[in-house]
């Protein structure tokens, strides 16, 4: 898809450290309002959390994440991350089976903070009802989710 070059800051306002278009939002992924992102890998799905979340999480010390053939539930919780600011809930985009981990953040949490998208990732799940995928946020909606709570 290209490299993401951010939004003209037209109508964004800086909150914390920075305005909307400081934020890496890739196109090609889905997203929630609660700002996990989720990438299509053939009939799975990679979840992790959005640049957006990393950085008003602040550093992350530690992140729970469920047993590989648990299933999730689209919309409920299914582990926390903490910072050095807070513990947070990280909820499921959609339903189904956990096929795999990112065990590497057990002992490097922050790469959550240093590749979002990249090896901070969280997850992979196997969908239970692809049709899930419909009710999340493209790039620009997700995009003006933020700019709206920043407003």
């Amino acid at each position: 898809m290209g490299e993401w070059r951010g939004l003209p800051t037209r109508g964004a306002r800086p909150h914390g450290e920075g305005a909307v278009a400081d934020y890496e939002i890739p196109e090609d992924l889905f997203f929630t309002s609660e700002d996990e992102w989720v990438r299509r890998e053939g009939r799975l799905v990679v979840i992790g959390v959005t640049d957006y979340a990393q950085s008003q999480l602040g550093d992350v010390v530690f992140v729970e994440l469920p047993q590989v053939g648990s299933e999730t539930e689209s919309s409920a919780p299914f582990g926390t991350i903490e910072s050095v600011k807070a513990v947070s809930d990280l909820f499921a985009p959609l339903s189904g089976e956990v096929v795999s981990i990112n065990d590497a953040l057990e002992d490097q949490p922050e790469l959550v903070n240093e590749d979002c998208y990249g090896d901070g990732w969280l997850i992979t799940l196997r969908p239970s009802d692809p049709s899930e995928l419909d009710a999340l946020l493209d790039a620009a909606a997700y995009r003006q989710s933020i700019e709206d709570r920043e407003d």
